[in-house]
């Protein structure tokens, strides 16, 4: 464009596609799908946002607006021509945004996306999953043409791509710039097996489908240029109940969280009084992409008075950054300010009522739908725990929404079935930190709580490490781990009382073993015990009580982030590797005593799922012992 806004036609500069975008591109184009009707969806829902952000940019600068303020999405087929037009009135883009926008793919999760839509027999549900959305419109054009005028601007600019070939980029035509006044305009030139996107009532199907919510009429154009609105364009939200269905929230939920799935549960309420705001919330049946964004960022989309702010107002803790949903306003100001935002009253206030209702909501299904919350605490749990480790004002509900796998069967358990069912004199609740199931499971750390029908909590989530580290309590019971500390079983019955008392009948010299075994060991333990954890077990390796858990120190060292803490070594003291080297240190065989000393120690690693630190040396031992044994009985 020249100085006076006239029209310059140059030669246009050539693009290539980020690599990403170019995988991507690659897969659609040279892959097919059962349904390609998301395309649409994904371009309604881009023109939305676009509206969206003008109106906002308005509130400062009215003159963004001005001669044009009724905002709109306009479709357009034309059948002669083959091509599909998705036009609307809103922010646009200016050249560098056109590069930046549709040239690269900036969002996280990319590479996760492509090996999943590779990866998957229906590449569909990825497409909506990760938000890739202008791009799935080459699942149908083989050429698509975006022009764009930025609002304010004098300027327009026609982005062109063919086959996913790279883009080019040029000065819009006459026709072309005065076509969009704002705004911006995407004509697809359709492939042959996607001509039925040119008829009306297919595009008003998929309209109705997947984006009837959309807050800004939309449009479809016919024949004769006459423009009929084909969505209710109303918030669902500001909607009663009682005119709501099921339906209508499924449609809501996969237009707002641009996903595929059912949601799990639905929230919709209003809240009036001091402060007046509209709330639909959705808990996602299937995670989310973005649930493990490093940024653990919330996906709640703020609005006042219909009017689209933000969804980075952080209205929803990290640790519920799974739920999706709208929270409408009739209170705040519209020129909210990310400060504004993180200090406003108000705010606060919405958000401590939003965490409130959400547990709540939550706390009711885990009452009269264990299987439907069972579900829900599958797909999410590990994202809840991390309020146990943040959130000290609403731990113990938290603790009462955990569900634990548990010595005590297959089902996983809650922290209140667990308290309903301790044995006599149990005054503590136990658990076990690991990173595997099975591997907890075969635990020597658990076999005195066995012996006593005592239930152990098993813990496999990383952020299980983390979480315990604060002092944990449920109904006056506090959290015990089998891994830290001293433990003491003894007032709880043992029930096997005989077995017990027989093995401890054959106890030998304690102090002078436990001496020795330090001796030999040196700073590689902090110390050496007597255990009260092992009933069959030789050894087991612990952290005292003031230190870190073993399962955190492990995580922690694998980021260089560990303290250096040396494990406690428990010996149990009527294990017969155990009487042996009692019996070495008596007979003086001191090169026996180190071996055996070692070898206790290396065996504790191995069941914590370690390596032992000399595997050649472990490896020679365990020969020697072998070859001395099958010598004596040959």
């Amino acid at each position: 464009m020249n100085g006076d806004g006239s029209t310059a036609q140059g030669s246009p500069e050539k693009h290539q596609f980020q690599a990403e975008v170019a995988e991507l591109l690659n897969l659609m184009i040279h892959s097919v799908y059962s349904e390609t009707d998301v395309f649409l969806r994904e371009l309604v829902s881009n023109a939305s946002d676009a509206c969206d952000k003008v109106r906002y940019e308005a509130i400062a600068r009215p003159d963004l607006l001005a001669g044009d303020e009724r905002l709109a999405i306009r479709i357009k087929p034309d059948e002669a021509a083959k091509t599909l037009t998705i036009a609307d009135n809103g922010i646009g883009m200016d050249r560098q945004e056109l590069v930046d926008n549709l040239g690269t793919l900036a969002r996280s999760g990319t590479k996760a996306f492509l090996k999943g839509l590779k990866d998957a027999k229906e590449g569909l549900g990825l497409i909506g999953q990760f938000g890739v959305g202008f791009y799935a419109a080459f699942m149908v054009a083989d050429r698509i043409e975006v022009t764009s005028r930025r609002a304010g601007s004098a300027e327009a600019w026609t982005w062109t791509s063919a086959s996913g070939a790279g883009f080019e980029v040029a000065p819009a035509t006459e026709a072309q710039a005065a076509r969009v006044a704002r705004g911006t305009e995407i004509v697809l030139h359709l492939k042959e097996d996607a001509v039925r996107y040119l008829q009306p009532y297919e595009l008003e199907r998929i309209v109705r489908t997947y984006s009837d919510h959309v807050l800004f009429p939309i449009e479809l154009i016919d024949d004769k240029g006459e423009a009929r609105q084909v969505n209710t364009a109303s918030a669902l939200w500001q909607r009663s109940k009682s005119e709501v269905t099921p339906e209508d929230y499924t449609q809501a939920y996969r237009s707002i969280a641009m996903a595929f799935d059912e949601p799990a549960l639905t929230l919709h309420y209003k809240v009036e009084g001091r402060q007046s705001y509209a709330v639909l919330l959705f808990v996602p049946s299937t995670p989310p992409f973005d649930l493990t964004d490093p940024a653990r960022k919330g996906r709640v989309k703020l609005y006042v008075r219909r009017v689209y702010i933000t969804d980075d107002a952080e209205l929803l803790p990290s640790y519920l950054r799974f739920v999706r949903g709208v929270v409408d306003s009739e209170d705040l100001p519209l020129n909210l300010s990310r400060e504004m935002l993180q200090n406003n009253p108000q705010v606060r206030q919405i958000r401590n009522g939003l965490v409130g209702r959400v547990i709540s909501e939550l706390e009711s299904t885990a009452s009269k739908d264990a299987a439907a919350y069972g579900k829900i605490w599958e797909t999410f749990g590990p994202i809840l725990k991390e309020g146990l480790y943040e959130d000290g004002e609403r731990r113990a509900q938290l603790l009462g929404l955990a569900r634990f796998a548990s010595t005590a069967g297959e089902t996983p358990r809650s922290i209140k079935e667990y308290v309903a069912d301790l044995k006599p004199n149990q005054t503590e609740i136990y658990y076990l930190v690991g990173d595997s199931l099975e591997r907890l499971k075969s635990n020597p750390k658990l076999e005195a709580a066995k012996a006593r029908g005592v239930e152990v909590l098993l813990l496999t989530d990383p952020v299980d490490a983390f979480w315990t580290t604060l002092p944990q309590e449920f109904e006056g019971k506090p959290l015990k781990s089998l891994s830290q500390g001293d433990v003491d079983f003894g007032l709880i019955p043992v029930v096997d009382a005989d077995k017990t008392k027989e093995a401890e009948a054959d106890a030998g010299d304690d102090a002078s073993v436990l001496a020795a075994a330090k001796d030999v060991l040196g700073d590689k333990v902090a110390d050496v015990k007597a255990s009260t954890r092992l009933t069959d077990s030789a050894s087991c390796l612990v952290a005292s009580a003031q230190g870190r858990d073993r399962e955190l120190e492990r995580l922690l060292e694998r980021q260089n982030r560990g303290s250096g803490a040396k494990p406690i070594l428990e010996l149990n003291m009527k294990h017969a590797m155990v009487r042996l080297l009692a019996t070495a240190k008596k007979e003086d065989r001191a090169q026996d005593v180190e071996d055996l000393a070692n070898l206790l120690l290396d065996q504790a690693r191995i069941l914590d799922g370690e390596i032992p630190s000399d595997p050649a040396a472990f490896a020679r031992r365990l020969d020697d012992y072998v070859v001395r044994a099958l010598r004596a009985v040959a």
